[in-house]
């Protein structure tokens, strides 16, 4: 059940999105840029073998940014411009407009506070082009096409899951595996109490597994594999969120104010 603050926020910030704004546009503009990427990398290959194994650290690697961006920038206010505004745009916007209890957008309008802005997009290209080079130069040519297909693919899939965390409950989501995991894994995320560490990974939460900041407490094919079972959340950690999951009295645009008990749980390894 949304809070008023929950509400008011919403409100005010659908009525500050722009006229011009089209979230079928934003989607489109993203996708089809991906998608042709890749597509181009795909044909580009020649006769591609090894190199696919690539793939692996690659992948491994882009999960450990992801997380590492979204603990340390997205919820760490950082005073140099774009890493600011990465953090404001999240913690202050995001995770005002969804919390555990109204994790769903109604309207395409709304896909502004999901998405990223073509910025992004566009900032991962040219860091994917550069790492897609040294591969090719380092290694071969179908080496640096199978990097940057692989981050490109990576982004596309983030943005998809994402999307898939915050559209209203469905079969789909509920069904399919790896997407029902990660729904559960960043509606618990949007927990007011611990959103500031807990849950950070977006794809795949090998990470959090790996770092012990994940609100599960089991191995990683079951953090993998979970859905939306709550059977295995850390017992220290379900006094705060329930506590937070009704009450926000105690929370801030920067996050939770926590009782000393409370931030001896969220520091506790």
């Amino acid at each position: 059940m949304m809070t008023e603050r929950q509400r008011k926020f919403r409100e005010q910030y659908k009525a500050d999105i722009g006229p011009l704004y089209n979230g079928l546009l934003h989607i489109a503009v993203m996708y089809v840029s991906g998608i042709a990427a890749v597509t181009y990398c795909l044909k580009n290959l020649q006769d591609a073998g090894w190199e696919w194994l690539l793939v692996i650290p690659v992948f491994l690697a882009g999960n450990f940014i992801e997380w590492a961006m979204h603990r340390y920038v997205m919820h760490r206010r950082i005073d140099v411009f774009a890493l600011r505004a990465i953090y404001e745009r999240h913690t202050r916007q995001h995770h005002q407009y969804f919390t555990d209890n109204e994790p769903t957008i109604d309207s395409t309008r709304e896909f502004r506070i999901v998405f990223f802005p073509w910025r992004v997009l566009i900032t991962l290209g040219v860091g994917g082009l550069s790492l897609g080079f040294v591969a090719a130069k380092l290694i071969d040519l179908n080496a640096g096409y199978i990097v940057f297909l692989t981050m490109v693919a990576q982004y596309l899939v983030y943005e998809t899951f994402h999307y898939c965390c915050h559209v209203h409950d469905n079969w789909f989501v509920r069904n399919m595996p790896f997407i029902n995991t990660i729904r559960r894994h960043h509606t618990a995320h949007h927990n007011m109490g611990i959103m500031m560490k807990y849950n950070m990974n977006l794809t795949f939460p090998i990470t959090d597994w790996l770092m012990g900041s994940s609100d599960l407490r089991r191995g990683l094919l079951g953090h993998l594999f979970n859905g939306y079972s709550e059977k295995y959340v850390k017992e220290e950690l379900k006094p705060v969120i329930a506590k937070f999951r009704v009450d926000h009295s105690r929370v801030t645009l920067d996050g939770p104010e926590l009782t000393p008990e409370e931030a001896r749980v969220m520091t506790a390894p």
